[in-house]
């Protein structure tokens, strides 16, 4: 499994917006540099199975860094399961993947992982039945207390069908956690797939009870990404079921959203992702791609190329994008630098 981490980002960002396994020089689970791409090293994590995707990162307090995704022979088989690998801290070695979680019968997918304030990691992840798509999936929750080296047996925390989470949380302003959240009310990701919609859960008591806060008119728009702006405020950035472009949407407080708007980047129904940097400017992680129809349904695009965006305005505009990696040659949306 390819992980590309830039040194672009000060806490490493993971980007993977591809299950495939790609080709690559640097064939190794070391980290090292991309002679083709000044900046960017790249390493390469053990796999145990032939599918891998949908991976997130935790940096612990004791400074090692988690990689945890699903794995299995294929998407929705009963064999998928949660994997981790761990980068120590101060080394550029990724070791050996385990298996967290895992059940036959069912698929589990999407792993979330934040770490308490008590030193526990909490890993929420999906479950649902294999092969029967994602409309009777629940969230589950497992814990360690020994920093990812042991694990309990799972829990349902969200149990309504069709729950489904991609995205890290996020502490908000007064220590509340914000959970990215989705309903996938179809059994897969384009046909019925206008009728998904996202909300944010908050825990205001450490994630022993949660509220909900629907985003409004956000048919067909997932896998929010969250991001906290200046001293107070959140913008939040959404996946399309349409591939057409990245949303966005802004909230005073991460429950009273407003109506999310098409940014000038594109989406080809795959997963994006942001992050703040030190000096404030946003970077996003997407697929420089779009679907080939131009009516406004369900579909999906080229998984390639691979590019970040950079915007100095909190996301208003986006004045550079950068590929990382250029797949096949692939049908491009070109992201309006002036918009």
């Amino acid at each position: 499994m390819r992980l590309r981490l830039g040194c672009l980002f000060s806490l490493m960002m993971l980007v993977a917006t591809s299950s495939a396994i790609l080709s690559t020089k640097h064939a190794h689970n070391t980290f090292g540099g991309d002679s083709t791409s000044p900046g960017l090293e790249i390493a390469m994590l053990p796999t145990l199975f032939p599918v891998s995707h949908a991976a997130n990162l935790l940096v612990l307090r004791n400074g090692d860094v988690l990689c945890f995704w699903f794995s299995g022979s294929e998407e929705g088989a009963s064999d998928v399961a949660i994997l981790v690998s761990r980068l120590p801290r101060d080394t550029k070695t990724w070791e050996a993947a385990v298996v967290v979680d895992g059940e036959s019968g069912k698929s589990y997918q999407n792993p979330v992982p934040i770490e308490a304030a008590d030193g526990s990691v909490w890993l929420l992840h999906t479950s649902q039945t294999a092969e029967k798509g994602q409309a009777d999936a629940q969230v589950l929750k497992v814990i360690s207390y020994d920093e990812g080296q042991h694990w309990s047996k799972p829990e349902a925390l969200f149990a309504e069908a069709g729950s489904y989470i991609r995205q890290p949380i996020v502490v908000g302003y007064h220590g509340e956690l914000l959970l990215p959240f989705y309903y996938s009310t179809s059994s897969g990701i384009t046909a019925g797939a206008e009728t998904n919609y996202s909300s944010v859960k908050i825990s205001n008591d450490l994630g022993n009870s949660w509220s909900e806060c629907k985003v409004p008119h956000s048919e067909g728009l997932v896998q929010m990404d969250i991001i906290k702006v200046t001293s107070a405020g959140y913008l939040a950035f959404f996946r399309s079921r349409y591939a057409d472009n990245i949303y966005r949407s802004d909230s005073p407080d991460g429950c009273h959203w407003a109506d999310p708007t098409p940014t000038a980047l594109p989406n080809n129904n795959a997963s994006i992702q942001a992050v703040r940097l030190t000096n404030g400017d946003l970077v996003l992680a997407f697929d420089n791609a779009v679907g080939t129809s131009k009516k406004r349904i369900p579909q999906t695009g080229p998984r390639f190329p691979l590019s970040v965006a950079l915007s100095k305005d909190i996301g208003k505009h986006w004045i550079a994008v950068r590929d990382l990696e250029v797949g096949p040659e692939v049908r491009r949306a070109e992201a309006n630098s002036s918009n």
